[in-house]
């Protein structure tokens, strides 16, 4: 093959590429340049807020604890011989209820000695005005003789004194010896639950030993830590505008899903914890042992328990509510505006685990992007999920 050949075949060669090339370009479809340009948009979905008064949940934990607690001793001494049924760890007594007999023959002696002695010291005293009325009667018969300084001595009033002070004092003995006696009977001071019992029939006791514990049954405390930023929206007024039950209390680790106790709040404790430097805020459950009928199926509260409360807060008024997830970081909201993104500085007035609240920087009206971008800038192109097919 002879070189002017080689080049008419190059030559053919290269008009079929470049004629190939030019048909390629004329039938390339706009169509595809356009979906090219839609795939660099970003796809998004959006949601919008509500405007509104809203009462926010305040979440917090605690440790439940007795409202009224006491280690029960007796104020006299002696031999215990009878021991109530229901005082035994896990019962429940009522307010008055004799728990404990410490043997009274001792102190139902020392009351008859008391009362003799009684009766000794008021016939001494009768005896005393005998004489003072006989004394009033020389007195009379020999006024003018006698100087008015010794008069108290002559109508015997030293005397008289000494005797009404001995009726005295023996009615004093009196009334302690009744009460040494009532307090062989050791009674339970409100209506309570025991917790544990240190003594049994038979046992030698002194007065201030220790018998057993016994916790009230009528309410319990809940110590909750709250971080102080948060106390402006607890109402602790006994006025406040949401009376009653605005509290309620579960033990996620023991209840069943959906289950919880009713409270209310009850104080703020004047001192922060110290290594968590939160407030500490006490709420109050009533019956939290479910021992009446109106509490029925509902589960018991346990002492030392970790429970998580929810605290109903002060309404906020005129504001905007969104999930707090769509709340980015420093403060700031997406919104799509017209196929744009756009970046807004919020004014977060509250947050609990669910929702924020914002007083400026977003309306009702705004779409709020809840899709989580990997790159963001203000203008993004956005287009929406449902006009992505």
């Amino acid at each position: 093959m002879n070189w002017k050949t080689t080049i008419a075949i190059c030559t053919v060669i290269l008009l079929l590429a470049a004629t190939t090339i030019t048909v390629i370009r004329l039938t390339e479809p706009k169509a595809q340049r356009t979906s090219a340009s839609k795939r660099t948009a970003m796809l998004v979905e959006v949601t919008q807020a509500e405007r509104g008064t809203f009462q926010p949940e305040i979440l917090v934990t605690g440790t439940v604890r007795p409202e009224k607690e006491i280690v029960l001793s007796p104020r006299v001494g002696g031999e215990i011989i009878s021991i109530s049924q229901s005082f035994t760890p896990g019962g429940f007594v009522d307010q008055g209820e004799i728990l404990l007999q410490i043997d009274p023959a001792d102190y139902e002696v020392v009351l008859l000695q008391r009362k003799s002695e009684l009766l000794q010291a008021s016939a001494d005293l009768e005896l005393e005005l005998g004489r003072q009325d006989l004394a009033l009667q020389d007195y009379k018969e020999l006024e003018g003789t006698i100087s008015s300084e010794y008069k108290s001595l002559v109508l015997r009033a030293p005397q008289l004194d000494t005797a009404r002070s001995r009726v005295e004092a023996a009615e004093a003995a009196v009334r302690r010896a009744e009460l040494d006696l009532e307090r062989t009977r050791i009674r339970a001071p409100f209506a309570a639950h025991i917790i544990s019992r240190e003594a049994n029939v038979g046992s030698q006791v002194s007065a201030g030993e220790a018998l057993g514990k016994l916790v009230g049954v009528d309410h319990y405390w809940v110590e909750a830590a709250v971080p102080v930023s948060n106390l402006r929206w607890i109402d602790f007024s006994e006025d406040r505008e949401t009376p009653g039950l605005d509290v309620r209390v579960r033990n996620r680790a023991a209840w069943p899903e959906n289950t919880f106790r009713e409270g209310s709040v009850h104080r703020l404790i004047g001192e922060l914890e110290d290594q968590t430097r939160l407030a500490r805020v006490l709420l109050t459950v009533s019956d939290p042992l479910s021992h009446e009928p109106q509490s029925a199926g509902l589960p018991p509260l346990m002492i030392g328990s970790f429970v998580e409360a929810r605290i109903a807060g002060k309404p906020i008024r005129d504001a905007v509510r969104i999930d707090r997830d769509y709340v980015r970081k420093d403060d700031t909201i997406w919104i799509n505006e017209a196929g744009l993104l756009r970046i807004r500085e919020l004014e977060v007035v509250f947050r609990d685990d669910e929702f924020a609240y914002i007083q400026s920087g977003l309306g009702i009206d705004d779409q709020v992007i809840t899709t989580n971008l990997a790159t963001v800038f203000d203008g993004a192109a956005l287009r929406m999920a449902e006009a992505a097919q």
